[in-house]
Formats: structure tokens, sequence, C-alpha cells
């Protein structure tokens, strides 16, 4: 892996950092690097150069936009493998999760936008009472995007590239765990020709992120976290009137329906409850089945965790990876022992793997008998560490998923898909996965309650970096002829002309 300088990428250059970060190899707890740390200058820096493009950047036609974004998506697919790679070396991820995350999801996120920007009529004409109008949709201004260290690459692309392709200008703040694989960004941009101030990638810890959220030169803040931090975020922004786009945390639920195939059922548990060694938002980490197969979904889970490889990352036969830094694993270590003391039923795993000596590795956990009220079961714990609790019916079963202060997603699993659906629609979240959770670039994601506001992906996205105008006034273009206002509700007009034919 080549060594580069730490550096920033502000107004279409590199330039050195004012500070800088170790970044360690989550497997060899060995230095991999010293990544760049923006510091408070450097933000006023890289707003400045997003102000001053903003101009231009808005009146270049969509059709050039996008053909911007399919030239930089060209420019991470000719770095994918070892950008993937340092991704894996940076977090812990197992080299599949980050080749579909790391590399798949931006190029699909980039030339999905750019596909929709290029039939997305950013005016359109809406007959009122008295005349006509435009609506017209338009960029938003400089938008302020934060990412964290699980998914680097495909979360920064949920966010620029619908900010470029709604004709935003963007300041990328990545985490500083993950500060090595951002550089990708800045050289992809140069090598598409995005104009200097139009993506300015500035990786940074907590201080750089809150100076970028409150910055009076920040026109929207978009932001993927922890519901912790995600409340100061929404606080500032509030407190300045600037919208805002907050993904954050979830204690997601499974349930498994008493109809289903306990095999095929697990094998899609261990991608969305152990996938990415937990370390996701969307981790269904409380499993609910009915109580009538308790002890079988026990059973399974069991058998479940033994079997998954617990590993380096970098080996494609690796399940498990390490988790990212030795601060979360000690977090992650914490909520276990919490568990016992709880009462718990610890039935499998429950601390570090003996035959790994080197790394920060948590061995797949499984809880029994657990609570709903406990803080293995209310807590996001953000590891391999699942949940199992039994119910007695599906009402039951949905009211136990919905107890909870997070709302981001959840699954249903069944051999009826119809029967699952029913059940999808009274669960309160932002998503909902049939026998999987798959999201797609087409649809949008998102949570309620404490998991979030607003949603990213699919055109709800696009429109996350857009500002909606109307214009009217006896001139405006279009429409049918003006003529006096029918005050009469639409159900009143519909039965008197049916009454008059």
């Amino acid at each position: 892996m080549r060594e580069v300088a730490p550096e920033l990428f502000i107004n279409g250059r590199f330039r050195p950092a004012r500070s800088v970060e170790p970044v360690i190899e989550a497997a060899t707890e060995q230095l991999l690097g010293n990544g760049p740390s923006a510091a408070v200058g450097d933000v006023d820096d890289a707003v400045a150069a997003a102000q001053h493009a903003l101009p231009e950047w808005k009146r270049t036609p969509a059709v050039d936009r996008a053909a911007f974004l399919e030239r930089f998506a060209d420019a991470l697919a000719k770095r994918a493998e070892q950008t993937q790679e340092l991704c894996t070396r940076e977090t812990g991820s197992p080299a599949g999760f980050s080749r579909m995350c790391n590399f798949v999801l931006p190029l699909l996120v980039l030339r999905y936008y750019a596909e929709l920007i290029c039939r997305t009529e950013s005016e359109e004409i809406r007959a009122g009472e008295s005349g006509n109008a435009i609506v017209r949709r338009e960029p938003v201004g400089v938008a302020g995007a934060i990412v964290p260290w699980n998914v680097p690459q495909g979360l920064a692309a949920t966010k620029f590239g619908p900010a470029l392709a709604a004709g935003c200008t963007v300041v990328l703040k990545p985490a500083p765990e993950t500060a090595l694989d951002a550089r990708v960004f800045g050289e992809a941009a140069d090598e598409a020709g995005l104009p200097p101030g139009v993506l300015n990638v500035i990786p940074g810890g907590d201080d750089a992120g809150a100076y970028l959220v409150g910055h009076p030169g920040v026109d929207k803040v978009a932001f993927t976290g922890s519901t912790e931090v995600g409340r100061l975020v929404g606080e500032t922004c509030g407190r300045l009137m600037r919208p805002v786009t907050l993904e954050l945390g979830g204690k997601c639920a499974a349930i498994l329906l008493d109809d289903a195939d306990l095999p095929s059922t697990m094998q899609g548990l261990a991608a969305t409850s152990f996938g990415n060694n937990g370390q996701m938002c969307f981790a269904t980490s409380r499993v609910l089945a009915p109580r009538s197969r308790y002890n079988e979904v026990v059973e399974a889970l069991v058998d479940l965790a033994n079997s998954l490889v617990v590993g380096d990352p970098l080996d494609e036969s690796v399940h498990i990876g390490p988790l990212v830094t030795s601060r979360q694993r000690e977090r992650v270590l914490g909520y276990i022992e919490g568990g016992k003391a709880e009462g718990a039923r610890l039935v499998a795993g429950g601390g570090v793997p003996a035959q790994i000596p080197r790394g920060w590795y948590v061995a797949p956990t499984v809880f029994a008998d657990v609570a709903n009220s406990s803080r293995i079961a209310r807590e996001e714990i953000f590891g391999p560490v699942v949940s199992v609790m039994p119910y007695d019916s599906v009402g039951e079963a949905v009211d136990i998923a919905n107890d909870s202060e997070y709302g981001l997603a959840a699954t249903v699993w069944s051999s009826d898909s119809s029967r699952a659906t029913e059940v999808a629609r009274d669960v309160r979240a932002g998503s909902v996965g049939i026998n999987g959770y798959q999201p797609s670039v087409y649809t949008p994601i998102g949570g309620i309650k404490a998991s979030g506001l607003g949603r990213e992906l699919g055109p709800e996205g696009l429109a996350a970096y857009q500002t909606v105008k109307s214009i009217f006034g006896d001139d405006v273009p279009g429409g049918p002829d003006r003529r006096r206002p029918d005050t009469r509700s639409p159900v009143v007009r519909r039965s008197e002309n049916a009454a008059d034919q």
C-alpha cells in the first residue's frame, strides 16, 4: 500500500493538513499511516471554497453535472481494489462486506443520481384558483456532510452524490478513523475535472464537525452517526433554522414468525445481525421468536454464532473481523458483562477469541432470555451481540419491536411473504426487510423517533438537497386559462356533476 502525505482536499487541490492523527489497523494494532485532521481554519477555507464555487455549479446544466458524476464514478472504480482493502484494514470490515459497501455502493449511488437528475424537471407549471404558478426546485446551497467510520465510502457517496447532482457544493468531513481512504474522493474529483471548490474533503475530529455544523456559510447539514451526537447536531441546526438530515442509531428487531424456515433465516441473520461485525446501525440485534419455537431458534442462533469464522478481515473466508478501535471493543465487552449482570443467559461467545492474540476482536455473542427492558435490549451496542426474546402472539411481537426509542429498521421472517408484509406494515421503523434486509439506491432509508430525521437514497435523497420556490403572478406562462375560482370541495363538485348528468 502506497504511503501518502496527510493532506486535505480544498478548492480543487491537496494541501498539507495543519495536524495529523494516527490511523491504526484494526486487525494488527499497527500504524497504518498518519491521517489528516482538519482544524477550524481548514473548515473555514473549505466552506469559503464551496461558497465561491456554488454560483457557477448551480448554473451548470443537469446533464453536465451528471457527466461529472459519471466520470467521478469511473475514477473511483479505477482505485476500487486498493480503496476497498484500505477500508478493511482501517475498520476491520470483512472483505466481502467492504467490497459491496465501499466499492459497489458508491458507484451505484453516483450513477443513479447522474441518471435521476437528467430526468428530473427543475420546474413545473401548476394551475391555481386564479392563475398559473411555476414551482421550481433549486439547490439548497453549501452542504456540510459528516460521515462515520463504519461504511466510509458508501455513506459518503449517499451524501455528496445527490448533493452534487442537485447543484449543491459540498464540504465532506470523514471520520478520523478512516481519514486515509477519504483521500480517494479528492483524487477522483480531480481526475473527473470537477471544478475547484465543488467538493472539499476534510477528515477531522469532533471539534471540526461541530464547527462545520454551526458554520455561517453552510446551508444544509447531513449527518450519520450516533443518536447522542445527532441530538447536538439537530439542536444547532434548529437554532439556526438550517435544514438537516440525521441518520442515527438503531436497536432493530428481527421478528421470526412461526412458519419461518430456520436454515434460510439463519443464513439471512448472519448478514443482518452479524454483518460488518455488528457495526451497522440497521443490525437486527433483537431477535423475537415465537414461544412455541423459542428453544429451537436459540439453538439455531448458537450454531450460527459458533459457525462464523473469526479472523483476518482480508481473508475472503472470514465472516467476523475486529472492531474498529480498542475503545469500541471495551465498550462492547462492557455491554456483555452488563447483560450477564442483568440476568440474561449467555449461550454463545461473550468475550475475546483466545486463538487471536492481536486485534480488537469480540466473538459472535448470543444472549437468551433477555428482558426488553434491559440495557442490552434497549441500547445500541454496535458489535456482534444479539439478544433473543420470546413472544406469544404476533401482536405482542410487534409491540416488543416497537417498544424502543429507536425506529430505524427491522426485518420480518416467514415462509409466507404476504403475511410477513402485513406484519411489516405495523412495525414502526423507517424501513423493514422481508426475509432479509437489502436497501436499494432507488428507495429511501432513514429513521423515526431517536433514529433520525429525513431520508437518504431514492428521489427523496435528491429532494433533501433542494429547496422549493413558487413563482406566481398575472403573467406567469403556461397552463390553462385563468378563470373564476371554484371554491367547492372536490367531493361536492363530483356529486353535483354526477347529478347534472
